[in-house]
C-alpha cells in the first residue's frame, strides 16, 4: 500500500457544533422531564448518543424509548445546523490542501448517518472527502478504534498511514488504539487532557498542513516501519 489519509472527526473539528448539540441535549432532555447540565454535556463528547442516554440516566429508558430520544435530539440538532451550519475555521482550507497533496481522506463520526451527511453538503471542499463511517455503522463508540478502522479500510490503507484528527479525550485515545497517528485539537477539551495520547496537540487546523502531517506519521510509525 502507498499513499497517507486523514481521518476527521466531525463534531468539533470540522463542524463548531458544540453549541448546537448541547442546545439539542437540553431540550430534548427537558421533553422528557429530565435536565442535563453543561458539565454533564461535556463529559459525553466522542461517544455515542445511546451510550450517552444509559450513561446519564441509567434504568430510565426501555431500548424503543432510547432510540425515540436519539432520533428527537438529532432531528433537532439538524435543525439547529441548516440555520446556520458554523464551519470550523481552517477546515475547508485544510481539505483542499490535503487533496492537492494526495492525501485520502474521510470523516469518522459517533454521529448519525444523516448528520454526516449534512455536514457533507455544507462544508466547502467537502468533494474531497471520499468514505464516511457514522456511529450506525459500528457497534462500539469510542475509545474503541472500530469507528477509525472502518474509515482506513474504505481509505484502502493501512493503520500506519492514517492520521486522525480529533478533539476528544476519547477519540484521541480511539485513534491511538487504531495504531494511528493522533492530532488533538483544543476547544471542546482541555490540553491537559488531550496531551496523554496525542502525538500532537494544535489550538488551530491552520496550524497544520500537508508537510506537517505526512512527517508526522513518519516519525510516529515505529522504527522498523518508518
Amino acid at each position: 500500500m502507498s499513499g497517507f489519509g486523514v481521518i476527521f472527526d466531525m463534531d468539533g473539528v470540522l463542524v463548531d457544533s458544540y453549541r448546537a448539540h448541547y442546545e439539542s441535549w437540553r431540550d430534548t432532555a427537558a421533553s422528557f422531564g429530565l435536565r442535563m447540565s453543561e458539565e454533564e454535556f461535556r463529559s459525553t463528547f466522542g461517544r455515542l448518543s445511546r451510550e450517552i442516554i444509559t450513561r446519564l440516566w441509567p434504568g430510565r429508558f426501555t431500548e424503543e424509548q432510547i432510540v425515540a430520544f436519539d432520533a428527537r435530539k438529532e432531528e433537532a440538532y439538524r435543525e439547529g445546523l441548516r440555520r446556520h451550519f458554523p464551519e470550523k475555521d481552517g477546515a475547508s482550507d485544510l481539505i483542499g490542501m490535503l487533496h492537492d497533496a494526495g492525501f485520502r481522506m474521510a470523516i469518522g463520526s459517533s454521529g448519525p448517518a444523516e448528520n454526516v451527511e449534512l455536514a457533507r453538503q455544507c462544508l466547502c471542499n467537502s468533494r474531497h472527502i471520499a468514505a464516511t463511517v457514522s456511529g450506525r455503522e459500528v457497534r462500539n463508540g469510542k475509545p474503541d478504534p472500530e469507528v477509525f478502522l472502518t474509515a482506513a479500510g474504505k481509505m484502502m490503507l493501512a493503520s500506519r498511514q492514517c492520521a486522525v484528527i480529533e478533539d476528544a479525550p476519547v477519540g484521541v485515545e480511539a485513534a491511538r488504539r487504531a495504531g494511528m497517528t493522533a492530532i488533538a485539537i483544543t476547544g471542546t477539551a482541555s490540553r491537559e487532557s488531550l496531551l496523554r495520547d496525542a502525538h500532537l496537540v494544535v489550538d488551530s487546523l491552520r496550524e497544520l498542513d500537508p508537510e506537517v502531517i505526512r512527517e508526522l506519521i513518519v516519525t510516529s510509525r515505529p522504527a522498523s516501519e518508518a
